[in-house]
């Protein structure tokens, strides 16, 4: 082929049969040719002793998202995208919350409006059900789905969003009907505010307690609640954000029984730990870990492990949700230091993602390079309906592309990240392996801590079903 756009040539490619090295021609934004390729173009990017991958796919990043009275995510589309494309991500997929009382398709409207000529890299939209009144469940939501919004998340806590057993079988029934698959939030909405109050009345109110209020009994008995809804309905469903053995016990049962149940992890769950949040003395600085699930012990870390090596979880994102630390309108918004449930909920992670797991799983001989891809790139976008177009190196698919150096060792730094938070959790981690250029259809767009374009060149992409 001659006179091609782009020809990475010289790298160590990861492609769906393995390692190979082999040389990449871009043409029009796709890959066109594989192989010793002896023609023209325009760019030749030399790749010698590096790495090449497909781009990441985070499916899980909450993105301008409204989060409370009087409290603002640290991110907008802009802030976000642009930190993926710095962590290696080419595509990212955030939340259209529906409001109580909202029209869902208002939602996603409104979402795309913040979306729009805002996209350092592609995005497409999960939705949020948070009210599923008639309207929703039987005209709203399948016609949604057959324009390509093929996921959808239910919370099983939170007070504004939490759906009742009733509710949650009813979402399922549309989503089996649609063919579209549910991503479910478990954890136990009575069993915490239980627990919340007893730790207030008990005057536990530092960071550190939000652990306490969230055991791993509650994410366990959750997590069988919405499988066995699940196996009633008969339909597969995700479990995001798994923190511990409690609840990646209850996924190994139903997979083991042929039940079709997905389960995804996060950064969070193999690097932090329940200490984190006692910050310096039992003080604020511990609201800077405070998620949901919250970050557990050591021994929970290892099931994390084991689980990502054994191939029980599917996929690995970052569940970016960024708040500003030292903000009113962030983790100290009024009365968070009165109780750690007014803290709100969420960690930055869009741009370390991919670091990490490489420098823990692949650098340290955890994980082969061909299972980091699987978890950060083609299992996402086979799960999500992005398949083949993204997550592979293969002919025809989108030439979104990182190259790493596998050999490149640095310190997590919050100054050298792009994200619109004020802090990292992840502060002086030593990371090996780090990406150093990102390539979205074919131009680059990132290189060696720098923005090659300042240009928005990221697109929505309309979205298949599940192929998992």
């Amino acid at each position: 082929m001659e006179n091609l756009d782009v020809i990475l040539t010289n790298g160590r490619v990861v492609t769906e049969k393995g390692i190979e090295n082999c040389d990449i021609g871009i043409f029009e934004g796709k890959i066109c040719a594989l192989g010793q390729l002896n023609s023209n173009a325009k760019i030749i990017e030399d790749a010698t002793d590096l790495i090449i991958l497909p781009g990441g796919i985070d499916a899980h990043v909450h993105i301008d998202q409204p989060s409370g009275p009087d409290v603002e995510m640290a991110d907008n589309f802009q802030s976000a995208t642009k930190s993926a494309a710095a962590g290696g991500s080419t595509t990212v997929l955030p939340f259209a919350m529906q409001e109580k009382g909202q029209s869902l398709r208002e939602c996603v409207k409104n979402y795309h409006t913040k979306a729009k000529d805002n996209l350092f890299v592609d995005a497409s939209f999960h939705l949020i059900i948070s009210d599923p009144s008639a309207q929703v469940l039987g005209q709203e939501l399948p016609a949604l789905a057959r324009d390509g919004y093929t996921s959808f998340k239910v919370f099983m806590t939170y007070d504004d969003l939490v759906l009742n057993d009733e509710e949650l079988l009813k979402v399922f029934e549309v989503a089996k009907k649609e063919k579209t698959l549910v991503m479910v939030h478990a954890e136990g909405y009575d069993a915490i505010r239980y627990l919340t109050k007893k730790l207030e009345d008990e005057g536990k109110l530092a960071p550190y307690y939000h652990g306490l209020s969230r055991p791993q009994i509650v994410e366990r008995e959750a997590t069988h609640r919405a499988i066995s809804h699940a196996q009633i309905v008969d339909i597969p469903i995700v479990i995001v954000h798994v923190s511990g053995n409690e609840a990646l016990s209850q996924i190994k049962w139903a997979k083991e029984n042929g039940i079709k149940v997905f389960s995804e992890t996060c950064p969070q769950y193999i690097c932090l730990t329940e200490d984190d949040m006692k910050g310096l003395n039992m003080d604020f600085e511990g609201a800077k870990y405070v998620c949901s699930p919250p970050p557990r012990d050591r021994e929970s870390q290892e099931a994390i492990w084991e689980g990502i090596i054994d191939g029980t979880f599917d996929i690995f994102s970052s569940d970016h949700c960024p708040f500003k630390f030292k903000d009113k309108k962030g983790k100290d918004r009024p009365g968070a230091r009165t109780s750690f449930k007014w803290v709100p909920n969420g960690i930055p992670g869009v741009e370390t993602r991919l670091p990490i797991l490489f420098s823990e799983g692949v650098s340290k001989n955890r994980i082969s390079i061909e299972r980091f891809v699987e978890l950060t790139s083609t299992n996402p976008a086979k799960m999500y309906g992005l398949y083949p177009q993204k997550g592979s190196i293969k002919i025809g698919s989108d030439a979104d592309l990182t190259i790493w150096d596998p050999n490149k060792v640095k310190k997590i730094k919050q100054a050298d990240l792009h994200h619109g938070s004020d802090y990292t959790p992840y502060e002086n981690l030593e990371i090996k392996g780090w990406p150093i250029q990102t390539w979205l259809r074919g131009q680059k767009i990132y290189e060696h801590n720098k923005f090659i374009t300042q240009k928005n060149l990221g697109r929505y992409v309309s979205r298949d079903f599940c192929l998992l």
